[in-house]
């Protein structure tokens, strides 16, 4: 019984530590010492650099173009409540008699303000849109050219490697 229990932790044991030391390298990170390697490792740096730097820019565009637009609907809702205000003045300045055709006036005003403003703020987000739909494809084509590169690195690595 306790040659069956010593065999059984020897075999536990035994498989533990095989199973830490059997370690698979990625297809895509080459690892070694080997000129090839580092050269490979270089240029997977460099790419993941320059996605970045590409990235980083895509962002930017973004953050440019969403400030913009917001910066286009804060101005045309100040138009707005301006002339709504106006518009309400003239209402409250009127005279009796003529209360209801300055009321309706104003209502005409009102409503032309608002379809301006909405308008203006339709445009805005638009072009915004337009920007960040570019700005992402800026991204995806950024990934997809550093993809590219460390695969090359990769397989030049393992090309240099089976000389």
């Amino acid at each position: 019984m306790k040659k069956l229990l010593a065999t059984l932790i020897a075999g536990l044991f035994a498989t533990s530590v095989y199973a830490q030391n059997t370690t698979t390298m990625p297809a895509n990170a080459p690892m070694g010492s080997t000129s090839a390697d580092m050269k490979a490792q270089d240029k997977m740096d460099k790419a993941n650099q320059k996605e970045a730097k590409e990235v980083a820019k895509a962002d930017d565009k973004i953050n440019k173009a969403e400030s913009k637009a917001s910066e286009k609907k804060s101005k045309a809702q100040a138009k707005h409540d301006k002339k709504v205000a106006d518009a309400n003045e003239k209402v409250a300045k009127a005279d009796a008699d003529d209360k209801t055709k300055a009321s309706a006036k104003a209502e005409e005003k009102i409503a032309k303000a608002d379809m301006k403003e909405q308008k203006t703020d339709i445009a805005a987000d638009e072009k915004a849109q337009k920007k960040v739909v570019a700005a992402n494809a800026d991204k995806a084509k950024a990934h997809a050219k550093s993809t590219e590169k460390k695969a090359e690195a990769v397989a030049d690595a393992h090309k240099a490697d089976a000389k």
